[in-house]
C-alpha cells in the first residue's frame, strides 16, 4: 500500500509507516491540479494544513482509504464528502497541547516586558531602557476564555508564575474548575477583573467575535490580550480601535482572520502595542514529532489492520455492528450537536434510552456517536470517536443507558433527556426507510424534522400568518427553504418551527426574524449533514 505525505512532516513519521511495510512518497507543496493528477495511485494522504483536501481532490481519489491531519484542525478536509466515500479521516488531538500553552505564556511576558519591541530598538542602534519599562506578573489576576485542555495548562503555569486565574466557560461544570483552582465568572466578569486575558476555544458560531467592542469597553486600561488558539475569535477591527485609543495596554496575536496575514490583511501590525507570530502555537520540535508519530502509528494500524484511531467520521467498529447501528450512528450525532447548540448551562447528565428493536443492537457506538455530536459545537476538531467518552468522563458527566423492547409509536426509537445546570432538554429521533434521520420530539413537541445541516429553529405563538411571514422574510435574504417541520402545543397556543435552509443564517438575519409578529425566538443552527 502506498502514502502520500504531502506537506511538511517531521521525519519520524516516514520512518514509522516505511517500518510497517508501506511505501511512502514525500511529495510537499503539490498545486491543487498537481495533487489530483496523482492522488490516485494512494492508500493513504497525510496532511498538515497546507493541502487542502476538496471534494474534487476526493473525487480523484480512486483508492483512497484514510486521510490523517498530523495535528487538530480539520477545516481544510472536506469530511463530509470523505465520509461518503468511505475515506476515514483521522488527527491527532493531543500532540500539541502543552506547546500551544507555553507559548501563550510567552506572548504574555513578552508583552509584559516589552520584549520584542526592546529587541526591535537596539537593533536600530537605540538605547531606550526608560521607553520599555514593564511590569510584574505576580499577583496579577489572569482571565482565560475557555477552560479546557489547553486553559487547564495555562492555569497550571500561571499558578506557577502566583498568578490568580479565572476562567469562562459556559460549557465547564464549576467543580470540575474548582478542582483545578479556577474561579468560574461571566465572560463580562472576566472583562472587567482580568489584567490579562487569553482566549483557549475553537472558532465556532457562538466564538466568533466573542470579544469586541462591549468585552474591550469593560477591560482595565492595563489589561493585555493574548490569543494563541484559532483566528476569528477576537474581532480584530474592535481590537485595532482599543490599542490605537488606549482602552487596553496591549494585545498579542498567534492566529488572524486571514493567514497569511500581512499590512494589507489587518492594521494592528502597525501599532506599537501590538506584538504577534505568524500561527506558531503548534511549532516546536516536541510537538511536530509527537503529532508525526501519532498520526504515522494510526495510519499503519488502520491500513494494515483496519484499527480505527481518533477518527473523526467513523467509530471504531466492525463492519457487521457498522451495518446495524449505521443509520442511528448519524442520527445520535445529529442529536448531539442539537442539543449543545440549544442547551443552556454545563451539562451534568445525560440519560439515553434505547427502544424497540434499537434496544436489542450493540448501542454502545450510538450513545459515543451522541457524546461526540455534543461536544463538536464547542470543541470542534479536538473531539472525535475515541475520545468523546473520555472527555464526558474528564467534564464530570454522568452517561446512563437504558434499554426499552416495546415501542408504541415507532419500531425503534432513540430517546435522550440531558440535565444540565440550567434546565433539561428531551430530543427523540428514529430512522425511517433505510437512512432517512428524523426527529420525532423536542421537549413537548411532537414533530418530524430532518436534523441535518444548516437549520433555522423558531419559537411562535400559535396565530394565523407567522409561517407565511418567516417564509416571505427568509426569501428575502435570498435563502432557499429545503423542508418545514411545525411541532404545536395547542393548549399553550405555542409552536415550534424547524426549517432546513440553504445556507446558514447570519446574526443580522435572525434579528430581522426575530423582529416579527409573535415569533419569541429564532436560533441557527448547525448541524452535520445527512
Amino acid at each position: 500500500m502506498k502514502v502520500l505525505i504531502s506537506d511538511n512532516l517531521a521525519p519520524v513519521g516516514a520512518e514509522i509507516l516505511e517500518r510497517a511495510g508501506l511505501e511512502v512518497d514525500i511529495n510537499t507543496g503539490l498545486a491543487p491540479e498537481e495533487l489530483k493528477k496523482i492522488i490516485g495511485n494512494y492508500d493513504g494522504l497525510v496532511i498538515r494544513s497546507a493541502t487542502k483536501v476538496t471534494e474534487e481532490i476526493i473525487d480523484a481519489a480512486d483508492n483512497l482509504k484514510v486521510v490523517g491531519r498530523a495535528g487538530i484542525g480539520l477545516d481544510n478536509v472536506d469530511i463530509p464528502t470523505a465520509s461518503k466515500k468511505g475515506i476515514v479521516v483521522m488527527n491527532a488531538p493531543d500532540g500539541n497541547a502543552t506547546t500551544a500553552a507555553e507559548h501563550a505564556i510567552a506572548m504574555m511576558m513578552s508583552l509584559t516586558r516589552n520584549i520584542p519591541q526592546a529587541t526591535a530598538s537596539m537593533k536600530a542602534g537605540k538605547w531606550e531602557k526608560k521607553k520599555f519599562g514593564g511590569r510584574e506578573v505576580t499577583g496579577k489576576t489572569l482571565g482565560i476564555v475557555g477552560i479546557g485542555r489547553i486553559g487547564s495548562i495555562v492555569a497550571d503555569r500561571a499558578h506557577g508564575l502566583r498568578m490568580k486565574v479565572i476562567a469562562f466557560d459556559p460549557h465547564m461544570p464549576k467543580e470540575l474548575v474548582d478542582k483545578i483552582g479556577v474561579e468560574l465568572v461571566s465572560l463580562d466578569e472576566l472583562c472587567k477583573r482580568a489584567d490579562y486575558i487569553s482566549v483557549h476555544v475553537p472558532y465556532t458560531k457562538e466564538t466568533a467575535k466573542c470579544l469586541s467592542t462591549e468585552q474591550f469597553k469593560l477591560m482595565k486600561k492595563e489589561a493585555m490580550l493574548i490569543d494563541c488558539a484559532r483566528g476569528g475569535v477576537v474581532d480584530e477591527e474592535a481590537l485595532y480601535e482599543a490599542l490605537k485609543n488606549n482602552k487596553i495596554a496591549g494585545a498579542g496575536l498567534d492566529v488572524f482572520a486571514v493567514e497569511p496575514t500581512t499590512n494589507e490583511n489587518t492594521p494592528l501590525l502597525a501599532l506599537d502595542n501590538f506584538i504577534c507570530t505568524p500561527h506558531l502555537g503548534a511549532s516546536t520540535a516536541e510537538a511536530q514529532e509527537n503529532v508525526a508519530v501519532a498520526i504515522a502509528e494510526q495510519m499503519a494500524d488502520y491500513l494494515l489492520n483496519q484499527t480505527v484511531t481518533n477518527a473523526v467520521n467513523v467509530p471504531s467498529v466492525s463492519a457487521e455492528v457498522m451495518s446495524q447501528v449505521g443509520p442511528y450512528l448519524n442520527l445520535a450525532d445529529m442529536l448531539g450537536s442539537f442539543h449543545m447548540q440549544i442547551a443552556k448551562g454545563g451539562v451534568e447528565e445525560i440519560n439515553i434510552e434505547y427502544v424497540g428493536d434499537l434496544a436489542e443492537l450493540n448501542t454502545t457506538p450510538i450513545t459515543v456517536a451522541f457524546l461526540k455530536g455534543l461536544f463538536t459545537p464547542i470543541l470542534k476538531d479536538a473531539v472525535n470517536f475515541i475520545n468523546a467518552p473520555m472527555i464526558a468522563k474528564d467534564r464530570g458527566i454522568r452517561v446512563v443507558e437504558s434499554k426499552t423492547q416495546s415501542s408504541d409509536d415507532f419500531t425503534s426509537l432513540l430517546k435522550v433527556k440531558v440535565t444540565t445546570s440550567e434546565g433539561e432538554n428531551i430530543l427523540a429521533g428514529t430512522v425511517f426507510g433505510k437512512n432517512e434521520p428524523r426527529l420525532v420530539r423536542l421537549n413537548t413537541f411532537r414533530l418530524e424534522a430532518l436534523p441535518a445541516g444548516p437549520m433555522l429553529y423558531v419559537h411562535n405563538n400559535d396565530v394565523p400568518g407567522v409561517i407565511g411571514a418567516i417564509g416571505t422574510k427568509i426569501g428575502s435574504f435570498g435563502v432557499n427553504i429545503a423542508n418545514m417541520t411545525v411541532g404545536a402545543e395547542a393548549e399553550k397556543g405555542v409552536n415550534v418551527i424547524l426549517l432546513n435552509t440553504g445556507t446558514l443564517l447570519s446574526k443580522d438575519q435572525l434579528q430581522g426574524i426575530s423582529e416579527l409578529d409573535s415569533v419569541n425566538s429564532a436560533m441557527a443552527l448547525e448541524l452535520p449533514a445527512q
